[in-house]
């Protein structure tokens, strides 16, 4: 026996995508809505600074401290610019330089010791693994200016005061760094370097031929945080350096502003130009750092 439907039901629409009644789709999207709003209030929060350095950038000097202020340069000008890169007291590509190696450097060496560290402690059985691990995780909670004055001291007994080694030597130490990546190495399964020593392999051939290409996206995030702790470092140059053209790029421009006179454009232009190579970095890790946090351990 064969049922009809009448032809006074009524069946509700439904979208061909994915099969669901169109009027369950559009409340979805009106939950939606205030999550929406939040996000784009944020992203203006945060995106209007940017805009703001960028606009300054362009401006005069006197539409620059001019009120009320101008979002758009009433004047389009490149003089910060021309300003930033003639001036003779502020060697800005020197600095520029000075900060990318330095980054670089400090990056690096944070890489091969948290590595290390971080692989003994999450691999190696030792008396006093467990107290190293906390003295180490301790630190994170000293505040950073703590450690300014014996830094400073023993830079100054082993002679590096004013050089690029004042710099990156007392960066390579990253607390966070071997936390991370210690996290990080408990999560991959044993077998697979048990496999390798079964080959043959010691346990350095172990963790660089199978740990250390593992670890990928974390390796990156990690490099990706310590250029730029590195890049923003402000205050220990300032300690250390004393020549002009061996300062990095933050302290630089920090004498850029006089006793009584501030060029807002030529800070601002400096500010753009410091934000490139961090923007670059960024775009080079990208694929890395999202897979490092969407993910721990293997792939399925």
């Amino acid at each position: 026996m064969t049922t009809t439907t009448p032809r006074h039901a009524h069946t509700a629409p439904t979208d061909s995508a994915t099969s669901r009644p169109r009027h369950r789709r559009n409340g979805v999207r009106w939950r939606r809505g205030p999550f929406y709003v939040v996000l784009f209030a944020l992203s203006v929060i945060f995106f209007a600074p940017i805009l703001w350095m960028i606009s300054t950038s362009f401006k005069t000097r006197g539409d620059a401290t001019a009120l009320p202020p101008e979002w758009i340069p009433p004047t389009f000008s490149t003089e910060g610019y021309t300003t930033l890169f003639r001036d003779a007291q502020a060697p800005v590509l020197r600095w520029l330089l000075n900060s990318v190696l330095v980054g670089i450097a400090t990056t690096a060496l944070v890489l091969l010791t948290a590595s290390l560290a971080a692989y003994a402690l999450a691999r190696m059985d030792f008396r006093g693994k467990n107290v190293a691990f906390g003295l180490i995780v301790s630190t994170l909670f000293v505040p950073g200016f703590v450690f300014l004055m014996p830094n400073y001291l023993i830079v100054d007994a082993v002679g590096w005061l004013d050089t690029m080694w004042a710099l990156v030597v007392p960066s390579a130490a990253s607390a966070f760094g071997v936390f991370f990546l210690r996290q990080f190495f408990l999560s991959l399964p044993p077998e697979l370097e048990e496999a390798a020593v079964v080959d043959g392999a010691n346990r350095w051939q172990t963790f660089w031929r199978i740990v250390v290409p593992l670890s990928k996206p974390p390796l990156a995030t990690l490099a990706v945080l310590s250029f730029l702790t590195s890049w923003n470092d402000f205050l220990w140059p300032l300690y250390v350096l004393f020549n002009p053209e061996n300062l990095t790029l933050p302290a630089g421009l920090a004498t850029l502003q006089g006793s009584y006179a501030t060029d807002y454009p030529a800070i601002m232009a400096g500010a753009v130009l410091a934000s490139v190579p961090v923007l670059l970095v960024y775009a080079f890790c990208q694929r890395y750092i999202i897979a490092g946090v969407s993910r721990s351990g293997l792939k399925g």
